[in-house]
């Protein structure tokens, strides 16, 4: 997370907060060290910020601080809560956390809407407790243009080790698919993120080329064909 970004959170959470927020409680949330949560602490009460307090007791927002109301109108809102809570859906845990965190700033500048709901059965979530790969990673590497070693899994329960060039992920109802230039295969292929069952992020860049290669995908694959019909080519 950017410092920028990481500020604003720290905002955010001290606004909502109903007690006093120890550094260490910041930094677990944050997943930062608690050294930095003091630094950021420090930066924005020299921009006067209201935060008060001191290291070990916790930190306030003093009353009456507020951030400019998001420039949405009405029906803009909703569709936005509805496309957060669409992510649970998603199995993609960082980006089911980033939804929490948004969600929580419309309701605090909104108000809650109970009434729009939206059943959270979808793709499984990338637990890596259970062997999943955290689809992050793979968001990561596509925006570095970071190539990957995959190990996956098909549906007959064959293996094998792919290095690939990750492009795009597809977000399915049922499951998540990575798409990438397959180096074994010479060709685009799509792995369903709940089968990958090893991943590491490797040195080799390839640089400068994602764009292109997604700009050659639509025309070989079809990106909104059946996740089955796209995993039995892999």
């Amino acid at each position: 997370m950017h410092r920028s970004n990481r500020l604003f959170e720290i905002i955010q959470i001290l606004r909502s907060a109903s007690r006093p927020m120890t550094a260490e409680t910041l930094a677990h949330q944050l997943e930062v060290s608690t050294r930095t949560i003091y630094r950021d602490i420090s930066a924005l009460q020299m921009m006067s910020t209201p935060i008060e307090g001191e290291p070990g007791i916790g930190y306030v927002m003093r009353r009456g601080y507020d951030l400019p109301p998001l420039n949405f109108d009405l029906e803009e809102i909703e569709a936005l809560r509805v496309g957060l809570a669409l992510l649970s859906r998603t199995g993609d845990s960082a980006l089911q956390r980033a939804a929490r965190r948004i969600h929580e700033k419309v309701e605090a500048l909104h108000g809650p809407a109970d009434w729009l709901q939206v059943a959270p059965w979808g793709a499984p979530p990338d637990d890596p407790a259970k062997g999943c790969v955290q689809v992050s990673t793979l968001r990561d590497a596509i925006r570095g243009e970071r190539k990957l070693r995959l190990t996956y899994q098909d549906e007959q329960g064959c293996r094998t080790v792919r290095a690939v060039r990750p492009l795009a992920l597809v977000y399915h109802l049922e499951c998540v698919m990575l798409a990438c230039w397959c180096e074994l295969r010479a060709g685009f292929r799509h792995f369903r993120t709940d089968r990958i069952y090893g991943c590491d992020v490797l040195d080799e860049r390839f640089t400068g080329q994602g764009a292109m290669l997604r700009a050659l995908w639509p025309d070989q694959n079809r990106w909104d064909e059946a996740p089955r019909e796209m995993t039995e080519r892999a």
